[in-house]
């Protein structure tokens, strides 16, 4: 009898145990927002700041931890969402570009968070084209639209024609709605939840509210010092050409400067109302183009960055009242950095941090100090683990990220942290005119290197390298690579990105055509160089015969 009763408490003990753990388990909030880079958030204490575009986000952060070296390993939509959702690189996920898929059975995250007990959503941007993975889902189909915005649902049909349609209404707005939708109709309250909430804007082009229109209307928007002109010790032969002969092929601009996309010829086609009534971009200098196109372009972005942080408000404000805003783990973030007329140049995909660099902003107070900020480096492949590590749930063999909770609680990196955060960008030339590259990023360095080639080692740019010292030029200015005084560390950083690129498995086999032209200019000896000012020129004529052949040579 007195073994049954011991047996009985012990029972009793355990499962009040187990209870209290899965009590103290928090919801888990993943926010993600379309090409919201950090420089458009005011707690990154940038040049907007002033312009306080988004006093929300920056609550969160002050009662947080943010993260001043969070990275993405590939700067596109979906592939920035195939590594979260895996934990994986892209090479090993398959999602080199917009392209990719994720099939339900390879959507790491939800599953797991289902097998710990969570409660699944997805609301809003999915862009993985296949069927969530998730308890309950509304999302945009494809890159969504922001007005008349429809989504993808449950329902009696297979996926994905179960479609609702909110006519008239904003991709922000119906975004929010349907999550508070979901809190007040489709919650369980007996289970934690875990809910991925993606807005589209403010991606481009950028269509924002009604109510925004006046916003910032009166405002002249500081201008970065590089909107017009960039050193000529910025970029190398692979960004520039060889004496500057690519200049106008390669980045997509604001100004006139790339005559096949800008902000001077297509944002003022979406939105003339912006410029002036005798804007006439054939008739203006390319700086007044530029200064006019630049203004339009950071209205728009920051008016649809406005509906984000007021949404989010109306979010953050019923999980206030409902109770749930202190024990839920709530992350900010953005799918990549974006180009705000830096150095001239619009939209994502380099390697420069302007676009690698993601917001990153997490509030927990049971668990999370307020108002630290820490400057380890953090890839994207890194947020699942970080997710998983906080629901108690199992963090797959097949997960390449690494848990960063212990950074989160403390602002100090564990023993052994990584140092080094890997870059890659395969969609050579397509969209917005961006080579192929490869880059390694530390807290002191960047590298670079240009290998310019698609898939199949053809339609070339000239290769090249760029190496920046960021403790001397954080705004990478000044290309090193080829200064006396930075041979040595140079080599050091080439070793050093070559065994990263073995150790997270981008071995070359995925695509070996594009392998061999990076082997052929790894060392980037004389005769490198050489080839490299041939390509350089090929590719010029190429480009000029095409933008005759459009009418636009």
């Amino acid at each position: 009898m007195n073994r049954t009763l011991y047996l009985l408490s012990a029972a009793v003990i355990f499962c009040g145990t187990a209870f209290l753990k899965a009590a103290d388990r928090p919801n888990i909030l993943f926010i993600m927002s379309d090409d919201h880079t950090a420089q458009a958030i005011g707690a990154y204490a940038t040049l907007l700041k002033d312009l306080n575009p988004t006093p929300t986000i920056d609550t969160l952060a002050e009662e947080g931890i943010l993260f001043e070296n969070a990275f993405v390993t590939n700067s596109i939509c979906t592939p920035s969402r195939a590594c979260i959702i895996t934990g994986q690189y892209n090479h090993i996920n398959g999602v080199f570009d917009l392209g990719g898929n994720i099939p339900p059975e390879k959507q790491m995250l939800p599953i797991e968070m289902k097998k710990a007990g969570y409660q699944t959503a997805v609301i809003g941007k999915w862009h993985l084209k296949q069927e969530p993975n998730f308890d309950y889902y509304k999302v945009l189909p494809g890159q969504g639209k922001y007005f008349d915005t429809e989504l993808r649902t449950q329902g009696e049909k297979p996926w994905p024609k179960n479609v609702e349609v909110h006519e008239g209404k904003h991709s922000s707005d119906v975004i929010t709605d349907a999550a508070l939708d979901w809190f007040r109709n489709e919650r369980d309250p007996d289970k934690p939840f875990f809910l991925c909430h993606q807005y589209k804007a403010p991606h481009d082009y950028f269509e924002n509210a009604p109510r925004y229109q006046s916003y910032l209307a009166d405002v002249e928007i500081p201008e970065p010092q590089t909107l017009y002109d960039v050193p000529d010790t910025w970029g190398s032969i692979g960004t520039r050409g060889h004496e500057d002969e690519l200049t106008p092929h390669i980045g997509t601009s604001i100004g006139s400067r790339n005559p096949r996309r800008s902000y001077a010829t297509h944002l003022f086609a979406e939105f003339p109302e912006e410029y002036p009534e005798d804007y006439d971009p054939e008739k203006l200098s390319e700086v007044e183009t530029t200064a006019i196109s630049y203004q339009a372009y950071l209205k728009k972005y920051l008016r649809c960055v406005k509906g984000v942080d007021d949404n989010l408000k109306r979010l953050f404000d019923y999980l206030k009242e409902e109770g749930l805003y202190d024990n839920t783990l709530i992350i900010y973030t953005g799918d990549q950095g974006f180009w705000l007329g830096e150095k001239d140049f619009q939209d994502k995909r380099w390697a420069y941090d302007e676009s690698q660099r993601m917001p990153l902003i997490i509030r927990y107070p049971e668990a999370i100090p307020a108002g630290i900020r820490s400057d380890a480096i953090i890839e994207n492949v890194d947020f699942p683990a970080l997710m998983l590590d906080y629901a108690g749930a199992q963090i797959p063999e097949s997960v390449q990220g690494k848990s960063f909770r212990q950074v989160c609680e403390t602002g100090r990196e564990p023993a052994g942290w990584k140092d080094a955060a890997y870059y890659r960008y395969w969609m050579h030339m397509a969209h917005h005119d961006n080579p192929g590259e490869m880059a390694m990023r530390t807290k002191e360095f960047k590298l670079i290197f240009f290998y310019g080639c698609n898939y199949e080692g053809g339609y070339r740019t000239p290769p090249g390298w760029e190496l920046y010292d960021l403790r001397r030029d954080p705004h990478e200015l000044n290309n090193v690579y080829d200064l006396p005084a930075y041979a040595e560390v140079r080599d050091q950083l080439k070793a050093k990105f070559a065994r990263l690129r073995r150790d997270i498995g981008d071995d070359g086999s995925h695509y070996p055509l594009v392998e061999g032209v990076v082997q052929e200019f790894w060392d980037y000896d004389t005769a490198d160089r050489e080839k490299a000012i041939q390509i350089s020129g090929q590719f010029r004529k190429l480009r000029e015969a095409e933008l005759k052949k459009a009418g636009k040579g």
